[in-house]
């Protein structure tokens, strides 16, 4: 029965993205991961971590927000925003920071845009890569990333991480 229960706990991690620090890594203390995190506003990432507020459930979220250009059946000249937010509670008993992803998606109609009626909500786990392809000087088409979740959600993983903490991905806080 261990096996299954075994197998079901690595499916588990694998669909909530959840990783584990190396095996030699002395965990920190949850003031220094808490640290750790909040110092990652001044490294030029594209997001910011801030203090939760009450009713967001967390000890600590971070935010990006973006305008990109709508692909695919989308109206000519519509953009989305998209407001991508990582609520996280840390966890000092287990040494485990919970991470609940949250986005938003508006679209952006109109000269000068505006709200549209077109609007998406997701939570749990997120990844998203979006693109498109531009003329580069040679002549050639060349693919542009636009956006790419990872940015946010790698740097925060890593962070904790390196802390000797254990990120877990949670679909609820």
């Amino acid at each position: 029965m261990g096996g299954l229960r075994d197998l079901w706990a690595r499916y588990r991690d694998r669909r909530t993205g959840t990783k584990y620090p190396a095996g030699d890594i002395t965990p920190l203390p949850a003031a220094r991961v808490r640290d750790a995190l909040l110092a990652l506003n001044g490294t030029g990432v594209p997001f910011r971590v801030r203090a939760a507020l009450g009713a967001e459930k967390a000890d600590l979220v971070a935010e990006w927000q973006v305008v990109l250009p709508a692909l695919g059946d989308s109206v000519v000249g519509e953009k989305v925003e998209r407001n991508m937010k990582a609520r996280m509670r840390l966890v000092p008993d287990g040494r485990e920071v919970h991470v609940l992803d949250e986005v938003r998606e508006v679209a952006l109609v109109g000269d000068p845009p505006r709200r549209g009626v077109s609007r998406r909500w997701s939570r749990g786990p997120y990844v998203r890569k979006q693109w498109t392809y531009e003329r580069g000087p040679d002549g050639r088409r060349h693919k542009v990333v636009l956006f790419d979740s990872r940015d946010m959600r790698d740097p925060l993983r890593d962070t904790v991480l390196a802390a000797g903490w254990t990120w877990r991905g949670v679909f609820r806080l």
